[in-house]
This record gives structure tokens, sequence and C-alpha cells, in this order.
């Protein structure tokens, strides 16, 4: 197989994102919450080992008619925070106005985030929340907490998307990455089970979610306190 065969193989790959993300919002106009979340993880997946395979064929050099940044970009915005702020919305766990509060905070904000130039750190960890509503919305879906508890989660972490706080990414940064890289993996497989569950309440993935994501969420923070911002 040809360099040539091998990175445009990897745009493939990250393009069937596009297709997971029609999956999900198919069975999230059904309302079918499980499917549409299975569909995310896959995506999640998806987006997990496109990267270090574009790194490792040079797609930059060998397909470089096809700008795989961008392309991530708007795939990991229908998947990050377009389908999910609409589960959201509709899942009917919001009163009043405060479901449209937080779809509006979630899509507005993350817009701007994802255009931002000052995304990634010098550790290649992201500067601000990276966007990560699908995370949010399936432990939110998997652990049915009051409203009002959603809503101030939403936004402290829409805030968190423009503050200098570090958050890191599992595979690119190197501190605790033999830590983080399998929190990570653990993370997407208790999301995936208790997905398939139906989010049963008396799942043990639960747990496992919990656990992983406050690691995940400030583990990068820590790092700040304890090397420094560039640690």
């Amino acid at each position: 197989m040809t360099p040539q065969i091998k990175a445009l193989s990897v745009h493939f790959l990250t393009a069937t994102g596009a297709v997971f993300a029609m999956l999900a919002m198919l069975a999230a106009v059904e309302e079918e919450w499980a499917l549409m979340f299975v569909w995310l993880v896959v995506a999640f997946g998806v987006d997990g080992i496109d990267g270090p395979m574009a790194r490792k064929y040079d797609v930059k050099q060998y397909a470089p008619q096809f700008d795989g940044v961008l392309l991530d970009l708007i795939i990991d915005y229908l998947t990050y925070v377009f389908i999910p702020a609409f589960a959201l919305f509709q899942s009917g766990m919001f009163e009043g106005w405060t479901g449209w509060f937080v779809i509006i905070v979630i899509t507005f904000a993350s817009a701007l985030y994802f255009a931002d130039t000052r995304m990634k750190t010098k550790d290649n960890s992201f500067s601000g929340f990276p966007g990560c509503w699908n995370m949010v919305a399936l432990v939110v879906f998997a652990l049915q907490p009051n409203f009002w508890i959603i809503l101030v989660l939403v936004t402290a972490l829409a805030i968190a998307m423009f503050v200098p706080f570090k958050f890191v990414h599992p595979v690119r940064t190197q501190r605790w990455r033999s830590v983080t890289l399998p929190m990570a993996l653990a993370w997407t497989f208790f999301a995936g089970w208790a997905a398939w569950v139906d989010f049963d309440p008396q799942s043990w993935a639960h747990w496992g979610l919990i656990v992983t994501s406050i690691y995940l969420l400030f583990a990068g923070i820590a790092q700040q306190v304890l090397f420094g911002k560039d640690g």
C-alpha cells in the first residue's frame, strides 16, 4: 500500500464520523437516547484514533488535498456539540426557559471556541474546556441529576471554555499519559456500556463514568497547580 493510499485512508476514516453523526441524529429525532449515545461513542472512538494515524502516515504530505484539521473540526462540532445539545433540549429534563438557555449557551460558546486560535497549549493540552458536551450529556443522561444542577454545570463549563484552565488531551498531553489514556479508554468503555443497557440506574458503569470523568475534568488543572501553566 502506497503512502498516498494510507494517508487517504485516514481521511476516509475521519469522514466516517459524519456518518455516525447522522445515525446519532436520526436516533435523537426518534428520542432513542441509548442508541444515539452508542453512535456518539463510536464516533468518539474514531476521533481518538484518527489523529495518531494522521501523524503516523503524514497526511499533510501524502494527502494534502484534504484538510484533516478542518474535517475533524466539522465532525467534532456535530458529535461533540450539536447533537448532544439537541438531546439535552429534547430530553424533557428541563423546565421553562432553562432548556433554551442550555442549548443556546452550548452551541454559541462552542462555535466560538472551535474557532479560537488559542485552543491548544504548549504541551498539546486544551486551553479551556474543549467543548466535550457529548461526554457531559452522556453522564447527565446516566445520572439524571436535577435540572438546576445541569444548568449550573453547563454554565460553569461554558465559562471554563474561555478561562485559561488546562484540560488534558488523552493522547497528545505527555505528562501523566500513562494514566490519562487508560482513563479515557475506560470512560469510553463505561459510556458505551451505560448506553447499551439503556442507562439502567443500577448499572455499575455509572460509577466508572463518575471516577473517569472527574479525572479527565481536573487532571489538567492539577498539572497547572503542581507544575505551572506550561507544565
